[in-house]
Formats: structure tokens, sequence, C-alpha cells
């Protein structure tokens, strides 16, 4: 049976919940090797959940310089796997996915397709495409074809796999090297990763003000969710940019959305509208959002939303 080389996400100490997104998309192209790249000893530490995904190989591609390294270590690293057995690559599809996709295509001479949506047995792949209008099925040539995979758009269905750990010596850093000098991590909340979260609370302009975003705040907190916004509220500066949800910001994938004064400007639902369960409270019933909505409800949120939180807390 063919290999496909999955690049594992993790942050040191777990793995994130993409990988097993990752690994479910991978798992029709052959049996899955994860590589893992980290400080030596975290390989170890993640393999039983990475086997409980679906991972039939783990290869632990560690170095204790890696952490003073940018994505170089993840390209070598798959790039000496597939060059030595050639195999599709499966990448998440963010700002650092679709880079190394990029690196990688260039040195193996294979196809790369970004922001996949599904990946089929045949090698060919699914894309949401024109603010998730249309999907296509797209071809990519070459015998490593690489894949970076949106986040959210495949549900993971774990299939407990053979999980052999094997080891790859990682190459010394050269002057292509970006050195870090210093590194400050951002600080991480109590609430889910925004592209990964199950539950999304979006704010649009009729939240208001900066100061009822706490609004969204509590909402997302009564159900495990994470905070979203649209273009208008960073623009405002009601709240952070690393939030926005669309074209220009993140696209999510929840089982839950719910939008708070949100309009439903194609540069917002474009990020969203694949969502499983769309629910909407806007006082404009003409707002086209309710276009795409699975519940609607016209109404001022500052009254809906106090009520909604009181009753969801109320069946806890």
């Amino acid at each position: 049976m063919s290999t496909v080389y999955v690049l594992v996400e993790h942050d040191g100490s777990q793995v994130s919940p993409v990988t097993a997104e990752l690994i479910t998309a991978a798992r029709p192209l052959g049996e899955v090797t994860a590589v893992v790249v980290g400080v030596p000893g975290v390989t170890a530490a993640l393999a039983p959940e990475l086997a409980a995904a679906g991972a039939t190989t783990i290869v632990a591609a560690e170095a204790a310089d890696v952490a003073e390294r940018l994505i170089l270590p993840q390209v070598d690293a798959l790039h000496t796997l597939a060059a030595t057995t050639p195999g599709p690559i499966v990448v998440a599809a963010d700002a650092t996915g679709n880079e190394i996709a990029g690196r990688l295509a260039a040195r193996l001479a294979s196809g790369v397709l970004c922001d996949v949506v599904g990946i089929n047995p045949d090698r060919t792949a699914t894309q949401s495409v024109f603010g998730d209008q249309i999907q296509v099925s797209a071809a990519v040539g070459g015998a490593c074809p690489i894949y970076s995979v949106r986040p959210g758009a495949v549900e993971a269905a774990p299939v407990a796999g053979a999980g052999t750990l094997s080891t790859l010596a990682l190459p010394a850093a050269t002057a292509k090297d970006v050195t870090v000098t210093g590194f400050t991590p951002a600080v991480r909340g109590s609430r889910p990763d925004l592209p990964a979260a199950k539950v999304v609370i979006a704010a649009g302009r009729g939240i208001g003000s900066a100061e009822d975003m706490a609004l969204a705040e509590e909402l997302a907190d009564a159900l495990g969710g994470a905070v979203g916004v649209t273009r208008d509220i960073v623009d405002l500066d009601y709240y952070d940019g690393a939030y926005q949800i669309g074209q220009t910001g993140v696209t999510v994938s929840p089982d839950l959305y719910i939008g708070l004064g949100v309009s439903g400007a194609i540069q917002h639902t474009s990020g969203m509208q694949t969502a499983k369960k769309i629910v909407v409270i806007n006082n404009d019933e003409d707002a086209p959002i309710f276009q795409i909505a699975d519940l609607g409800v016209v109404g001022d949120l500052h009254e809906v939303v106090p009520a909604l939180i009181a009753e969801i807390n109320a069946r806890k």
C-alpha cells in the first residue's frame, strides 16, 4: 500500500486538533506516516495520540535547535522522506503550512493544491472557491502531490493505527535558515483556537461598541466556543484582527456558528458558510445573512443574547 505523509501540528506538549483532521483526510491515499518535527523527546509524548488518530508510522524528526529555526526543519524532514519513498504530502492550510507546501512543490517537482476541503483516493481534491459558492474537483501532478487542508473542513474520524516509531536525522542549519533571536509566545486563553473551534460566536457591526463585545465573549464561554468578528469590527478597533473571519481573515467550519449583528457581506460569509448550523440574530430582517441561516432571530441582540445566556446556564 502507498504511503502518505502528514505533518503533525503540535505545541510541544499536545497534538493540535487539526492533526486528526489531516490524518483522516489523508487516509484515502494510503497508510499514514505522521511526521513530528520538534525538540528531542517530543515525539514519544505525542505518539499514543497519533496512533489513536490513525498513524501507521510515526517519524521523529527531532533536533535541539528546531525552536530557533523557521519553516526549513519541516520542509527538510518531509523532503527527505518523500525523496526517498515518494508519496503524497498533507499539511494544514494556514500561513505556515501553505509556505511549506510551496517549498516542497519546488523541491520535489510536484504539484500543490492549497486550501482543499477533501482528498480522494485517485489523488484529486475538492476545493471550495469563489467565496465557497462553487465546489470543484482539482487534479495535481507529480510523484509527491502536496495538499494543504482547510482546518475544520474534514471531520476527524480516528481509526487506530500501528503507530510504529522511527527516527529521521534533520539536516543542520545553513545560511538559508532564518535565525530566531527572540520569541514571545502568544498568550493562550481559555477559549479554543478559532479555526478549530466547534462553536463560533461572531460579532458584526450591529454589536454596537467595543464594550458590547463582552456579550459575544460571554455567549462563547457559555457554549465552550471561540469568538470571531467581521472586518468592520476590526476596522473600528473593537477587537483584534487575529479574530477576523472572511476573505482577509481566517476560515472557520464549526458545528455551530452564531452571528450577532452580522449583516452577511460576502467578505465575511466566504469564511464561515461551510458551518454545519448557522444561527443569526439581527434587528434587520432584510440582512443578507438570513439567506444562508438555518435559524434566524429578528430582534435586538442586546435583549436576545442575555436571555439566551441565562437559559443556557440554567440548563447546565
